[in-house]
Formats: structure tokens, C-alpha cells, sequence
């Protein structure tokens, strides 16, 4: 017997509303609302349905600490189909993130730490014999299904003193395997404007709204030239929100600035999932919409924006024949105080919460 199952009076962030047919895992139909069919009725009046959210900076590898986290408690759980985790894991278990894939209904793929050892240790680029540039191309070779580029952070704790060779590594390391880099930035040395020119365009620049010392605007609130040059160049710009990472000052310095949103990202993990500041993608997108950026812009950098950096537009559609990959959720008029990396607390009118979500084809309540 085919399962098939309707998410009835749903509606798209354009405010159109529709019924969804999901059969055999797939999108069979998009009809009118109120006149789909199936042996289960999930009605969703007033709720919102887009393709399945996408957090492109994850950490999701349970067995480092502090920077990890179970699949599902950061992927469906939270309203999100789709993680990226951000570089846990290098050469020396890129196998076992792979492995377990398998027992998460959440889609996995990563970016593989250039160290060897990846998050074992936080200062993992300290010693630049544990780049194993021969064990990373053949890390990539047999998991090029799984892992989507290369993450290098370049800041001053984890690099210590190799300063900013690791990077000139991992720009010789993308071009060997033609992936893209996902490069951490924070607190220097290395100089923010010695590790920006370095970026290539479809590279990541994750955590660009962070507070430090070492970041993007100058004390003017103006982006660096370093910062507009990258941005021509088509460098991509990712949240990476994380425990120091996000600033509403330079949220806000990016805003007046007509900065683009490309990716929002929580880089999402047990203790800030737990304590905070991040708590929850709908929390971090719920930031978004208090800066100003309309419901559209701010599901589009979850959704269509993400899958367009992967390159799998599938992910971010709503279209029949696709595997069903949704997200529900609604916007609510309930004030919330908001908290960022720097403590700098804001109260918002509005908040946005998950209700459910469709992970290839299974319907899952939040």
C-alpha cells in the first residue's frame, strides 16, 4: 500500500495557500487548499510551509567536546531538514560523521576540517603537521557525496603561532580537490585583512556579523575594503551565529551598509543549544526578522540560498516529484527577549516557532 499524506491549508511565506500531497516519500501534488487527499490529514491552518530549512554551520559530531551535538537534536527537532557540520571532524573520522548518517533522519553533509585531527583539540591548526594534505584528498575522493569544501579556522586560538600559513594550505588544498573553503574568522592575529584576499569566490566567509576586535566594519561601522572587494568577488557570506559569534551591532553596521544575507547558520551545538545564546535556528531566524529583513528574505537564507550554495536546488524547492523535504512554522505576535554573543539583549514583537517537518518524506511534529 502507497503511504500517502496531505498538509492541508498550509501557506507559502508569499501568503498563497495550498494543500500538500506527500506519497512514497515524494511531492505528489501541490492543490488547492482544503482539497487534498490522503489516508492522513495534517491540518495546518495559519502555519507556514517552506522547502526544509538548511543550517549550513553544524556541529554535529557528539563525541568532541565542547563543540558537538546529535544529528536530530540539531536537524529535525529544530525545524531543520538539512545540516552542514562545519569542520568537527578531519581526515581521522570523517568515516564515523559519515557512518552516522545512518541513524539520523536528518540529511547530513560536512565540510571537512583541513586538520587531520579536527575538533579533538580546539587548537587544531596549531601544529601544521597535523594537515595531512595526502590523507584530506583522499578523504575526499571517498566521500565526495558527503563533504561539500574545506573549513580552516583561522583565528588566533586555534591557529596560535602558525598564524596564517594553514590558510595558504587550505587555499592550495581547494585548488587540488576544486572545493570551496569555509573559513572561520575571529579574533586576530591572523589580521582580518590578511586572511580576507585570500578568499576565492563560492568560499564562505562564516561568523562576518561577529563582535570582535578582528572584524569586518571599521570603527565607523563601514565595511573594510577588504570586506566589499570579497563580496564582489562573490565570496559567500554565512551567520555562523554561535556562543561569540554574532553581533547585533554588526548585524546591524551590515544592514545600513545594503550587505546582502546569504546564509543565516546557528553553528549549533549542545552547550549553546542548551544555555544559549543560539538556542534554536527559530530563535536565530527570529533575530533576523526583529533587524528588519522581511519573512521572505529571512526564510530564503534557509532555504533557496543555502541549497543554491550546494548546489542542490532540490533542497530548496517546493515542487511535485522532489523528495518531500518542508518545514512548518508559524510567526507569532508574543514578545521575546533576544540575547547575542556580546550580551547585548533586544526584545522583539515577534517570534518565529517550528510545528513540523516532512525529512524525506516522513512527517515529523516538533
Amino acid at each position: 500500500m502507497k503511504e500517502r499524506f496531505v498538509l492541508r491549508n498550509v501557506k507559502l511565506v508569499n501568503e498563497k495557500e495550498m494543500d500538500i500531497v506527500v506519497e512514497d516519500g515524494k511531492i505528489a501534488e501541490l492543490t488547492k487548499a482544503g482539497s487534498g487527499c490522503g489516508e492522513e490529514v495534517y491540518d495546518y491552518s495559519g502555519a507556514y510551509v517552506s522547502s526544509g530549512w538548511i543550517d549550513l554551520h553544524v556541529h554535529a559530531f557528539p563525541e568532541f567536546d565542547p563543540y558537538g551535538d546529535e544529528i536530530d537534536e540539531i536537524g529535525v527537532k529544530q525545524g531543520v531538514t538539512t545540516i552542514i557540520d562545519a569542520g568537527s571532524c578531519g581526515a581521522d573520522r570523517i568515516a564515523d560523521l559519515a557512518a552516522s548518517r545512518e541513524r539520523a533522519k536528518t540529511n547530513l553533509f560536512a565540510f571537512l576540517n583541513i586538520s587531520r585531527i579536527g575538533l579533538k583539540r580546539v587548537d587544531e591548526l596549531s601544529k601544521l603537521e597535523w594537515i595531512d594534505t595526502e590523507k584530506a584528498v583522499q578523504a575526499v575522493h571517498e566521500y565526495k557525496d558527503f563533504i561539500v569544501g574545506l573549513k580552516a579556522r583561522i583565528s588566533k586560538s586555534v591557529v596560535r603561532d602558525s598564524g596564517i600559513d594553514p590558510l595558504r594550505i587550505a587555499r592550495a588544498l581547494s585548488r587540488e580537490t576544486s572545493l570551496p573553503l569555509m573559513v572561520h574568522i575571529g579574533s586576530g592575529p591572523p589580521n582580518i585583512e590578511e586572511v580576507i584576499p585570500l578568499l576565492e569566490k563560492r568560499d564562505v566567509i562564516t561568523h562576518y556579523l561577529n563582535g570582535k576586535e578582528n572584524n569586518l566594519f571599521d570603527d565607523k561601522d563601514k565595511p573594510l575594503q577588504v570586506f566589499t572587494d570579497a563580496i564582489n568577488r562573490g565570496v559567500h557570506l554565512d551567520v555562523g551565529h554561535g556562543t561569540a559569534s554574532f553581533s547585533f551591532k554588526a548585524a546591524e553596521a551590515a544592514k545600513a551598509n545594503l550587505i546582502g544575507l546569504n546564509t543565516i547558520s546557528t553553528d549549533i551545538y549542545r552547550g549553546n543549544r542548551e544555555n544559549g545564546p543560539v538556542y534554536s535556528m527559530a530563535n536565530v531566524l527570529t533575530k533576523f526578522l526583529y533587524l528588519g529583513y522581511s519573512l521572505k528574505e529571512v526564510i530564503a537564507a534557509v532555504t533557496t540560498n543555502a541549497a543554491g550554495w550546494l548546489e542542490k536546488p532540490e533542497l530548496g524547492r517546493i515542487e511535485v516529484g522532489d523528495a518531500a523535504n518542508l518545514t512548518l512554522f508559524t510567526v507569532q505576535s508574543d514578545p521575546i527577549t533576544l540575547i547575542d554573543s556580546e550580551g547585548d539583549e533586544r526584545v522583539a514583537e515577534k517570534r518565529i516557532e517550528t510545528k513540523g517537518v516532512v525529512a524525506n518524506g516522513e512527517f515529523i511534529k516538533c
